[in-house]
Formats: C-alpha cells, sequence, structure tokens
C-alpha cells in the first residue's frame, strides 16, 4: 500500500502543477484515505492534510488523533492542537507558514470541505485562493487499478447474494420499509460494511415511479411493480445495483416498459467502451427509451462514475463530451416512471476495459415476477 500511496502523490503534484495549483487542501472524505491512508470522523475538531506541491504533507489535527500520523510511509509534518478552541487557528497557521503557502492557490474540494475548515484555512492565509480542484482530484480517482475493481467486485457480489436472500420475504401485505430493514440485514449478514453508499431504495406501485423514492410504510399490493435500488461497501469502495420486480401477474404497459427499460440497459452497456464519449452512451439508452414513445418519462441521466463516491466521475448525461477510457467505472440505469402508477429501473456497474465494457453486475436483469 505505501508504494501505491507514494505513486498517488507523485501524480497529484503533477496534476498540481498542470492546473497551476500551490497545494490541494483535505479534510475527512475519501480522497483523504485515498492519499493518505489514514482515516478519520468528521467531526467538531477540524482535521486537514494538506499536499504542497513540494515538500512533506502538512496534517493539522486534534492531539488525540496525533498516534494515527506516527510511522506513516511518507514524509509528513503534524501540527497537532489542544481542547481550546482559541488555539486552533494557530496549528493551521503554523502548517501554512512553514510550507510557503499563505500567499498560494490551493485547491479544495467543494463537494465535501465545510466551512469550518475553510474559515481557518481563510484566517491562517488571508492571501492565499481557495478554488474548486475536482478536476484534479477526480483525474486520480476515475481511473481505478486492479486491487480497486477486485473490491468492487466483492461489493457487487455481496449486493447481490444479500437481495438474493431477501426475496423470499417480499410478498403481498409486507411494507417497503420492512423490506428495506430485512436488506440491510442481509447486506451485513453478507459481509458489507455497515456504511452503506446510501440507505436502501425500496418502492413499490405509486412509490416506484419516484427515482429516489424513500420506503414507507405502505404494504405491497399484487399487481405492484417493485424497484430495489441498493449498494454495499467493502474497502470504502462501493456497489450500487437496481432491480426490479412484479408481485404477480402486472398490466401489459408494465410488462412492456420494463422490456423497453432493459433494451435501453443493454444499448447503453454495447455502447460503452475506449474512446467512446460519456454522452454516447446516455445518447444510446435515451434512443431506445424515446423511440418507442416514453422518452418524457426518462427523467434523469443515464449513469454516473462509482467507487469510493456513490456519484463520482465520470457522469454519464447527454451533454459529457468526457471521453471513457480503461479503469472507468460507472452505473448504468435508465428508467421510465409513470407518475402516480408504476416505474422500472435497471442499474448494472460497469467498467471499461482495454477492448470493451465489462458488467460487475450479472443479476438477472427480466422483470422477475415473484410468487405470491
Amino acid at each position: 500500500m505505501s508504494t501505491t500511496l507514494v505513486h498517488r502523490h507523485k501524480k497529484l503534484r503533477r496534476l498540481l502543477q498542470e492546473q497551476n495549483l500551490d497545494a490541494l487542501a483535505l479534510n475527512p472524505g475519501p480522497t483523504l484515505p485515498y492519499l493518505t491512508g489514514l482515516h478519520f470522523h468528521l467531526s467538531e475538531r477540524p482535521v486537514v492534510v494538506i499536499f504542497p506541491r513540494q515538500g512533506p504533507l502538512l496534517i493539522v489535527l486534534p492531539e488525540l488523533e496525533a498516534p494515527k500520523v506516527e510511522n506513516l510511509p511518507y514524509e509528513a509534518i503534524s501540527f497537532p492542537y489542544e481542547e481550546d478552541p482559541t488555539t486552533w487557528g494557530n496549528a493551521f497557521t503554523a502548517a501554512l507558514a512553514l510550507s510557503g503557502l499563505l500567499s498560494a492557490r490551493i485547491g479544495v474540494e467543494p463537494r465535501w470541505l465545510r466551512v469550518l475548515e475553510l474559515r481557518y484555512l481563510e484566517a491562517a492565509a488571508p492571501n492565499a485562493e481557495f478554488v474548486p480542484a475536482e478536476s484534479a482530484t477526480a483525474a486520480l480517482r476515475m481511473f481505478k487499478d486492479r486491487d480497486e475493481i477486485a473490491a468492487m467486485q466483492k461489493a457487487v457480489d455481496i449486493a447481490q447474494a444479500a437481495l438474493e436472500a431477501t426475496l423470499p420475504a417480499i410478498r403481498p401485505g409486507v411494507t417497503e420499509r420492512e423490506i428495506a430493514a430485512e436488506l440491510t440485514t442481509q447486506l451485513l449478514r453478507h459481509g458489507s460494511s455497515g456504511a452503506f453508499p446510501f440507505h436502501p431504495i425500496v418502492s413499490g406501485g405509486p412509490n416506484s415511479a419516484n427515482p429516489h423514492a424513500t420506503p414507507t410504510d405502505r404494504p405491497l399490493q399484487e399487481g405492484d411493480l417493485l424497484v430495489i435500488d441498493y449498494g454495499a461497501n467493502v474497502d470504502g469502495y462501493f456497489s450500487d445495483i437496481t432491480r426490479t420486480f412484479a408481485l404477480g401477474e402486472v398490466e401489459a404497459e408494465y410488462q412492456h416498459i420494463a422490456e423497453i427499460v432493459l433494451q435501453a440497459n443493454q444499448a447503453a452497456r454495447a455502447a460503452a467502451g475506449p474512446g467512446v464519449p460519456a454522452a454516447e452512451v446516455d445518447k444510446a439508452a435515451r434512443q431506445v427509451i424515446e423511440k418507442a414513445g416514453y422518452g418524457e418519462y426518462f427523467t434523469h441521466r443515464t449513469g454516473h462514475g462509482l467507487g469510493l463516491e456513490v456519484h463520482e466521475e465520470p457522469y454519464i448525461r447527454g451533454d459529457n463530451q468526457q471521453v471513457l477510457q480503461p479503469g472507468m467505472t460507472f452505473t448504468i440505469e435508465p428508467g421510465i416512471y409513470l407518475r402516480g402508477r408504476n416505474g422500472v429501473r435497471i442499474e448494472d456497474d460497469v467498467v471499461i476495459t482495454a477492448d470493451g465494457c465489462r458488467s460487475l453486475t450479472d443479476l438477472p436483469r427480466e422483470l422477475r415476477i415473484l410468487p405470491l
């Protein structure tokens, strides 16, 4: 792991130079362990790691966390602070002054950096400029290595086994919330970390027409479609899978839209590959649904990057001309949502390979009719 971290540091410094950044400042979030191997919780005590373009890492942290940064496999200087909050700013000032960053251009992650940490950084270096650096961190994390893909595959395998173990509990009269609870138990039982990518989405009947529904106490009914969207976590890497089921026989139109979404999923997976713009994958799925007359009912992008975050780069949407390259991992999840009636979504996790696109997920994609 130490060799991997040093390699990532070198790549980061090249990116900082290319993007005219003097440093990158990170607080606890997915990029921090990716670059340091260190894990911290977000709390009222700020933790910030600063990566200068040259020189050792600078780590501002509370004294109680100081043992974590002993004997690191790379050069770092720690600036621990005591419990008295009035002294915390001194640690930030000392770190930035030592590295000559008081008037620097420092990159941050807007999706993760809190106002708390930003205010300490600004007070310590009032002449510095703090700018978004998502493109730099995305350029690091978008390309998964063999170990990262193996962790994601394990997260997929755990999630798929957990869903199969949950299916016998699904029947008319059981509530969405009860199914979500059973699925959560099965995810843990099959080996997922408890830090799920998100709480499972279990939505039946009219609720399934809401792509990001929250499980309710609505009992499932015969003739419902049931959308289950969920994932597992292995070593911080996520899976994100959606399958749609039918409780007994359903209306012909619901069977029809399930077939359309299946074809859209297949078309997008076939379109994905190295050298293909992300927009073309979205287009492949969308054309199938639009041709069938349901374009207005496909209300979101076709997919999103997946890894240490459940939503990260690359984003599979119609305006994204980013070219897909080997090692990129993302979801393909077209859907049709008939508001107030029923909805269908089929979501797979895929990785771009040297010669195509490989699906990490292999659960049946066809509409599965559950016994009553």
